[in-house]
């Protein structure tokens, strides 16, 4: 303010401008940092709690409470993580529907082998069979020691067939007998067994006699080795089956009843009386180990009464490779020798064992 100026005014007028012109910078400052009537911002410095301290600065500058937001919902990842463990049956056939929709996708099925190493207490010579042309004339020149691998995978077609908990699966097996240590012969592949099916499965939550029944299914299979005459050997089936579980261990329970063929188009016409018409296939896991006992019979007695025991074990190596040892008694090791009655061990690795 020019001081000059304020000399000329008259006495009063110059009284109240020096009186206006000292309070302005208060005046100003308290509209910066005002306070509610009532409250005491400077107060609030005091508080030594940093909650209490923001409280009282929001009661002196009249800020309410921040509204509430609910926590978000947890997500599906979250949940899985938090959800109990998928059993033995839920990872191979998805039971707990932790993966739906997922059609034509690969999985794991029956075990996935490879023996470098196996011998027979009985080489089948001379296969033959009841149907007129399926045996040899002259016995063949077979070594007691050969190669056998395992490949196996399966596949959901239809998840929720019509409408229902039913769920289409398509499944395949191929396991060979190669004769590579038998130079004289050309080291021959002397059995390829090739096995597609079609699963319809029921997935179940049920308690039976302390286990838990887990699924009902129902296959129709076919198995045949692709050969011609007089080696051809094949067959239809419809397989059921009653899968259990408890605790570590697997129970599946599998009759089945074969589809008849005309005499003429049947190349193994007794093959039910030496495979069999149902299996029993316990697994579980001993320590690291996993072991699994399969057992077969005709169901039959006196002449017709034959089957087969199997014993395979298997145990962690590195990651998915596993050793691996299988012992097969009595007839149908391979549908060559459906009718032929042996012993045989082998050893070697697996990357996908029974569950």
């Amino acid at each position: 303010m020019d001081c000059r100026f304020l000399w000329r005014m008259p006495m009063r007028v110059r009284a109240v401008a020096l009186v206006l012109a000292a309070a302005l910078p208060h005046v100003r400052a308290a509209d910066a940092g005002a306070t509610p009537p009532g409250s005491d911002a400077a107060s609030c410095r005091n508080v030594d709690d940093a909650a209490a301290r923001l409280a009282c600065y929001d009661r002196a500058f009249g800020r309410g409470p921040a509204p509430s937001v609910p926590p978000p919902p947890a997500t599906a990842s979250a949940s899985t993580a938090n959800a109990s463990p998928p059993s033995l049956f839920d990872e191979r056939w998805d039971l707990d529907g932790r993966h739906p929709g997922e059609l034509f996708f690969p999985r794991a099925y029956k075990p996935v082998y490879v023996l470098p190493l196996t011998w027979t207490d009985r080489v089948n010579t001379a296969p033959s069979s009841p149907s007129p042309g399926h045996s040899l004339a002259q016995p063949v020149v077979l070594r007691p020691v050969e190669v056998k691998y395992q490949l196996s995978l399966k596949a959901k077609l239809w998840d929720g067939v019509l409408g229902t908990p039913l769920r289409l699966w398509g499944g395949y097996t191929q396991s060979s007998r190669w004769q590579v240590f038998n130079g004289v012969e050309s080291r021959p592949f002397r059995e390829t067994n090739y096995e597609p099916e079609l699963i319809l499965a029921w997935p179940l939550e049920r308690q039976l006699l302390g286990w838990r029944l887990r699924q009902l299914s129902l296959t129709l299979n076919h198995q045949s080795n692709g050969r011609s005459l007089p080696l051809s050997r094949s067959w239809n089936r419809l397989i059921g089956e009653a899968a259990l579980e408890r605790g570590s261990w697997t129970l599946q329970l599998r009759p089945w009843w074969r589809l008849k063929e005309r005499p003429t188009d049947d190349d193994n016409p007794d093959i039910e009386d030496h495979v069999g018409r149902g299996e029993v296939l316990l697994t579980g896991k001993l320590g690291r180990s996993t072991v699994a006992v399969q057992l077969r019979h005709s169901l039959r007695g006196g002449r017709r009464a034959h089957g087969s025991a199997q014993l395979e074990w298997s145990y962690p190596i590195d990651g998915a490779l596993h050793g691996y040892a299988q012992w097969f008694s009595g007839d149908g090791e391979s549908l060559i020798d459906y009718n032929h009655r042996q012993n045989k061990i082998g050893i070697g690795l697996s990357i996908v064992d029974w569950r």
